[in-house]
């Protein structure tokens, strides 16, 4: 009989059992989409470092344009013009106005900018004014975006394409990053073979080292693959300590049920230490995590589609937490376009599809057996129905965790 842990248990433990690895390495800007920051980012300059335009116009006091109009034009004395990438090193003076391109520098004493739309140049060497300007308008203060001292990004954070600009835009030419965690991936059974053999009779291939592989290295882990091991416990004890030397956690599919065949949880306890076997989820109940020092053990139920959720829910968060990264999830809430039955006792995982419905988001439950890892491509996300509940009707609300 499995002692089974509530999924929340099973996240606290990962938090009092593992800590981050606190190893990290500079990257090039070029290569650090995706990576872990391992320190806040804070700015040692101004951006922009100097006044500027947002439109294409005349840089000038705003008070020079207060009432003015299409029937009463203030009339300003054209000053000259500022020339991208050059400098406005000329204070303005009263009465007067500049031509400025979008993004040019704003000259001293000019307050707003007028767009070019509501302008006209007389030719003589002054400029209406149709629309009065105010303090600000139009204008990027120096230091508006970043100024020395200021974070721009925190530790922990998982790098996006706009991370990168931002970056840039203060001169970071490298970055600093958590280590890359690196996850030995074993498949066993005497039943699996490479997903290029076609399987014999009783045979099927082996689909959870692709699946994690892919999950993994979507994390930002590195996935190192130690194939498939047939049921024999001294082969496999060999290939987790050969796993677990070279590796900084070891995830092992299938062999976690209770049986005779099944060595895993006998492995892992020799390894080091045995945290949990058993989690009160639906799939995914006989899953395994011990350690080796501070190297995570986890075995996966063999079913792709309990060790798909089990990985998402579980084994991800707990490299993140090795990487010193901040969890996040996104969710949505949505209807569900029908009932659902669920199994007493357990936190049921489905997936789902979602659409929209007449301006509302549906949830379609994917119904699919534990094996059946075929019915979960295309998943928009899953829900968890309680474990407490036995089911939910026709249109109740559910939070979807999207992938």
């Amino acid at each position: 009989m499995l002692e089974v842990k509530t999924p929340e248990e099973v996240l606290r433990l990962i938090e009092k059992k593992f800590k981050p690895l606190g190893q990290t390495e500079s990257v090039p800007l070029s290569a650090a989409m995706g990576r872990v920051l391992s320190e806040p980012i804070t700015a040692q300059e101004y951006v922009p470092d100097f006044d500027r335009s947002t439109v294409d116009g005349y840089a000038c006091r705003a008070a020079d344009t207060f009432g003015c109009s299409d029937a009463i034009p203030a009339i300003l004395n054209l000053a000259g013009e500022v020339l991208m990438g050059q400098g406005a090193d000329f204070a303005l003076s009263r009465d007067s106005c500049v031509y400025v391109p979008t993004g040019g520098a704003i000259p001293k004493g000019a307050d707003c900018a007028v767009m070019l739309e509501y302008t006209e140049d007389y030719g003589d060497g002054t400029v209406g004014i149709m629309k009065p300007g105010a303090p600000g308008m139009n204008l990027i203060f120096r230091g508006d975006d970043v100024f020395p001292g200021k974070e721009i990004l925190p530790a922990g954070r998982v790098l996006t394409a706009q991370d990168i600009g931002a970056l840039a835009a203060i001169g970071r030419i490298s970055v600093p990053v958590a280590r890359r965690v690196k996850v030995g991936v074993i498949s066993t059974g005497d039943e699996l073979v490479p997903p290029n053999k076609t399987p014999g009779p009783g045979q099927v291939r082996d689909v959870n080292s692709p699946l994690l592989t892919a999950m993994l290295e979507a994390f930002g882990a590195e996935a190192v693959s130690y194939g498939i091991v047939v049921d024999d416990e001294a082969l496999l004890r060999r290939k987790m300590q050969d796993a677990a030397r070279d590796c900084d956690a070891v995830i092992l599919s299938g062999g976690s049920s209770v049986g005779v065949k099944d060595a895993a949880c006998r492995i892992i306890e020799s390894m080091g230490e045995l945290l949990l076997h058993g989690i009160a989820i639906k799939p995914g109940k006989p899953t395994i995590l011990g350690k080796a020092g501070n190297k995570p053990l986890i075995g996966l139920p063999g079913h792709p589609v309990a060790a798909c959720f089990v990985a998402q829910l579980f084994v991800l968060p707990l490299l993140g937490r090795l990487m010193g990264r901040k969890r996040e999830e996104y969710t949505v809430t949505a209807e569900l376009t029908e009932s659902l039955g669920a199994n007493h006792g357990r936190e049921q995982i489905n997936a789902c599809h979602l659409r929209r419905e007449g301006g509302k988001l549906m949830a379609a439950p994917i119904r699919s057996k534990s094996g059946l890892i075929t019915q979960l491509a295309g998943a928009d996300g899953y829900f968890i129905i309680s474990r407490d509940c036995e089911g939910l009707p026709k249109g109740a609300q559910v939070h979807v965790y999207l992938y």
